[in-house]
């Protein structure tokens, strides 16, 4: 676990229990093995997936204004480095054990590195291998501002397929998550080029080649992002200094770290009830419904028009609009962390029935035989929600119909509590302590870790406030947060 030594930590091994209980690398796992499933029908769970409806997504008072909206798609970035499960719904429990990862349970960019130059060369130049490759937005003008001009740099690099070229091609899935993995290619080759010129100092002996040199320390920033900006706006920040000073209780393997599905397809999928129904996106676009963040990438499979693809100029996006980067900007707010998804996530085009997300959701927490929310808190010896608490809303008006508010389905109970204990700004108690031990447990059993390596390290890379790095300071670092201008 880890412990305060400093101003950093120091790691220790405290996971001497038998490996029976937890699962291999490369495989999903249970959290809380000794839970029963909670098992109710399909009817219910349906029925209240559907109940869980944004019906005021335009409104100011669903916006959560502490967290900007660029972290809920960081949240997908993140997630796609660490998780891929391919298997489809199904009607009876499926043992995690038996659900591949196609990630690494680890907090490696392997969904932007992939194998390394040798083994994908097409991710990187091919006179210069160190460097990633970077596309070119469309030949032909954009729509909404034909002035910009064309061919910019400014997308992901693609195969004559119009497909992205990327270590996870679900980077490709909408439009934000493309342009913020674009950033982490920038990033790279950025810091490639500093190594270079002697204003970047490795983080390793200069034995490593300079790809190296730059991935180790490209990851170890991300890697600060992830447990110093992104987690502490999403949860509560007790079961965070809780895990980071006493160590984990709950998230524990024998030697390599596995992927809980309470983690995976519950209290992660927090981000879905985090998603808009437009943004202001750029200059041009100021009020871009979702559905257009999907139309211009190849992944997603909701555009017919290929002529969106590659990007044009005018949706290269202004970060400035998504994180707090210049107070002069306003930014999109993410919405409440509650039991509320906007409409376009109600009817998902182009995937099997149910369309719902929300439906969708509860199905795959019962085919993985999720245990109920309440058990989860009562073993984590946490207060569960009262059945009032639960019965608020339209939601729980449904909730209690179905004596949900005396079990309730995890990933629902999650976003309820944090309705209820967090005001929708954060998660509340369950939902924070699975992510705090998660995300810490990854950082501490990845040995090339700046947890494991170097826990007093702090960041080198310039950023507002000295020896921390944001997602924002990335940004800035890389230089172009607005390149269509005002």
């Amino acid at each position: 676990m880890l412990k305060r030594n400093g101003h950093g930590f120091s790691a220790r091994n405290g996971d001497n229990l038998p490996l029976s209980e937890f699962a291999p690398t490369g495989k999903f796992g249970r959290m809380f093995p000794k839970l029963s499933p909670f098992t109710p029908s399909k009817e219910s769970l349906t029925e209240l997936g559907n109940a869980m409806s944004d019906s005021s997504p335009d409104s100011p008072d669903g916006d959560n204004t502490s967290v900007p909206a660029g972290y809920t798609y960081l949240g997908q970035f993140i997630d796609h480095d660490i998780t891929f499960d391919t298997t489809a719904l199904q009607e009876i429990i499926v043992d995690p054990l038996a659900v591949q990862n196609f990630r690494t349970a680890r907090l490696d960019l392997d969904s932007v590195y992939g194998s390394g130059p040798q083994a994908q060369p097409y991710l990187y130049q091919l006179e210069d291998p160190d460097l990633f490759l970077i596309g070119t937005t469309n030949e032909q003008p954009g729509g909404g501002d034909s002035s910009i001009p064309t061919q910019l740099p400014h997308d992901i690099p693609r195969a004559p397929s119009t497909l992205g070229l990327l270590g996870d091609q679900r980077n490709d899935e909408n439009l934000v998550v493309a342009q913020m993995h674009l950033a982490f290619l920038k990033f790279h080759n950025k810091v490639v080029e500093g190594i270079r010129n002697g204003s970047i100092k490795p983080i390793s002996s200069t034995d490593k080649s300079v790809f190296l040199q730059a991935r180790e320390l490209v990851i170890w920033h991300y890697q600060w992002i992830v447990l110093h900006d992104f987690l502490p706006r999403i949860i509560d920040k007790d079961q965070l200094e809780s895990v980071l000073n006493r160590g984990r209780q709950f998230y524990k393997f024998k030697q390599e770290p596995f992927i809980p599905v309470e983690f995976s397809v519950a209290a992660y999928r927090l981000g879905h009830s985090m998603v808009r129904q437009d943004y202001n996106y750029n200059r041009v676009f100021t009020n871009a419904g979702l559905n257009l963040l999907f139309a211009f990438t190849a992944k997603s499979g909701q555009s017919n028009d290929f002529a969106n693809i590659p990007i044009p100029s005018d949706w290269i996006i202004d970060w400035r609009r998504w994180f707090q980067i210049d107070s002069a900007v306003p930014v999109n707010h993410s919405r409440k962390i509650d039991p509320f998804l906007v409409d376009f996530l109600k009817s998902l085009p182009n995937v099997p029935p149910p369309n719902s997300l929300a439906v969708r959701n509860l199905l795959r927490g019962l085919s993985l035989g999720l245990p109920s929310g309440q058990s989860v808190a009562r073993f984590m010896r946490f207060k569960p929600l009262t059945k009032a608490e639960i019965a608020t809303g339209a939601d729980g008006i449904i909730a209690s119909k179905h004596r949900f508010d005396i079990e309730s389905p995890l990933w629902y109970y999650i976003l309820k509590e944090a309705q209820i204990q967090g005001q929708g700004q954060r998660l509340g108690q369950v939902g924070s302590r699975i992510l705090a031990e998660v995300f810490v447990g990854l950082l501490e059993a990845d040995s090339s870790s700046f947890v494991a390596r170097n826990p007093n390290w702090k960041p080198i890379l310039p950023g507002e406030v000295t020896g921390t790095f944001t997602m924002a300071d990335l940004l800035k670092f890389v230089g172009e947060l607005n390149p269509i201008g005002d």
